[in-house]
């Protein structure tokens, strides 16, 4: 015979019931549970106004229900709990054309930003093929100064960071010409852009760098055409006018939205101003532009290389690198970085950062960095002779290796040789030093723009702490 429940017995069986039936549901709508995604971004116009209330939907491949959602008064959009799956991502809004993206694979776990920019109806907005230059720029380059006001020796390792990153986004222009004589105009030659910009290039090269700034100006008001107006913001960015650099790669990234080299040099500009949550995202919106291009994860490593924090949604977009690039020793490197950083080297996950360092050093044997991680991640673990192997590595192929001597001193004492260790303290110092005199080289090679803002009465404040 079966007992009869008493009341409490029975609301208890009522609530595992309605338990059962809604649990499926329940996870569904947990964004923290390892088999779902989260995938947000921002709907822009082709001047990279954002757009509120615009209309969202993502849309599977198998047909069920698609998923919808609103843009805010910044243009922003969000969908939580996202399967792992393919999807089409559509955007729309009243008076502009229709704008997808597809397709889209989200894999679990991942945390995804994409921007859709919607081009106006005919008729109905400014042609997206034109930059207006009526109004002039909202500043003025009256000159140029050494940059003495950084701090002393290249100690800052953010400074270092933005400086390096500067000059990778000049990289990306044009290659520079094999002579003079290549570029110089005769003086009754047709005045052109593609003439100024050239101009603009011997005098950079030459170091007349207000004749050049100008150069490169007045080709992009004659054309604005991508690689004038990435000239002229790469210009600003080197010399460190990061607010007219903003504005420059703006205008840029609103007229080319699909240029990946122009929404990077807008994200090394704003990062190197210090609007760092900004520039965040727009490092990832690079990733996401064109997956199968490399330099955004490029940037986006080398950032995560400094920064004591792990952002949103980095370790997944360098997860992505590996996946996309598994020939690139540094995607399998800069992940490294990021597991560690996210992990904060738990033994769970070390497993996973060492298979990560071994095959950046077995792709490339000469990468510093990874031997260097390495010596660490052994040193933690108490693996003191493979710790001694990997750092010993990384000073050999690091062309300044002041931590690995410093981890080497580290090792050494746990150890108990206390002459190693006192032997690699004095070659840190040593190594710091040079490593020091280098960068402050480097550094007053690479003169600053003195700017003036149009809507400021006084010069624009470029002696500010970076």
């Amino acid at each position: 015979m079966h007992a009869v429940p008493n009341k409490h017995g029975r609301h208890a069986v009522t609530l595992l019931a309605i338990l059962a039936v809604f649990a499926p549901a329940l996870r569904a709508q947990n964004p923290n549970k390892p088999e779902s995604a989260i995938l947000q971004g921002t709907v822009c116009n082709t001047q990279n106004q954002p757009l509120a209330d615009a209309t969202v939907s993502l849309e599977p491949r198998n047909q069920t229900s698609k998923l919808v959602s609103h843009t805010d008064s910044q243009g922003h959009y969000r969908f939580d709990a996202v399967p792992a799956g393919t999807y089409t991502l559509r955007a729309k809004a009243a008076n502009y054309q229709e704008a997808n993206e597809d397709p889209i694979l989200v894999q679990t776990n991942e945390n995804r930003s994409i921007v859709l920019h919607l081009a106006p109806e005919p008729g109905k907005g400014k042609a997206s093929t034109s930059l207006e230059f009526s109004d002039e720029p909202k500043f003025t380059v009256a000159g140029v100064t050494d940059p003495t006001n950084l701090g002393g020796h290249g100690s800052d390792v953010g400074l270092r960071a933005k400086e390096a990153l500067a000059k990778d986004t000049a990289s990306l222009k044009h290659a520079e010409p094999d002579s003079e004589t290549a570029v110089t105009a005769p003086t009754n030659s047709i005045d052109t852009a593609d003439m100024h910009e050239r101009r603009g290039d011997i005098a950079e090269r030459d170091g007349r760098l207000l004749e050049a700034v100008q150069e490169y100006q007045r080709a992009a008001e004659m054309d604005p055409s991508e690689p004038h107006l990435f000239a002229w913001g790469a210009e600003l960015l080197l010399h460190r006018a990061f607010e007219p650099a903003i504005e420059v790669f703006t205008k840029g990234r609103g007229l080319y939205p699909g240029s990946v080299r122009m929404l990077l040099g807008l994200a090394v500009a704003t990062y190197s101003h210090g609007l760092n949550d900004q520039a965040n995202r727009l490092f990832l919106e690079a990733c996401d532009l064109d997956p199968k291009d490399p330099t955004p994860y490029l940037f986006l490593g080398r950032l995560e290389e400094s920064e004591k924090i792990d952002p949103p949604g980095w370790t997944e977009g360098l997860k992505r690198f590996v996946s996309l690039h598994p020939e690139n020793a540094l995607a399998h490197y800069y992940y490294a970085v990021g597991l560690a950083k996210e992990s904060g080297q738990h033994p769970a996950d070390s497993a996973a950062i060492e298979a990560e360092l071994n095959k950046a050093v077995e792709v490339d044997p000469h990468l510093g960095g990874a031997y260097l991680q390495l010596g660490i991640l052994y040193s933690g673990r108490k693996q003191f002779p493979q710790a001694i192997a990997a750092l010993r590595k990384a000073v050999e192929v690091t062309p300044f290796p002041d931590e690995a001597h410093y981890r080497l001193a580290q090792v050494y004492r746990q150890t108990g040789e206390a002459e190693k260790a006192r032997t690699e303290i004095e070659m840190f110092n040593k190594v710091s030093q040079q490593k020091a005199e280098a960068a402050e080289r480097e550094r007053h090679g690479i003169q600053q723009f003195v700017y003036t803002l149009k809507d400021q009465s006084a010069p624009s404040p470029t002696s500010n702490p970076p």
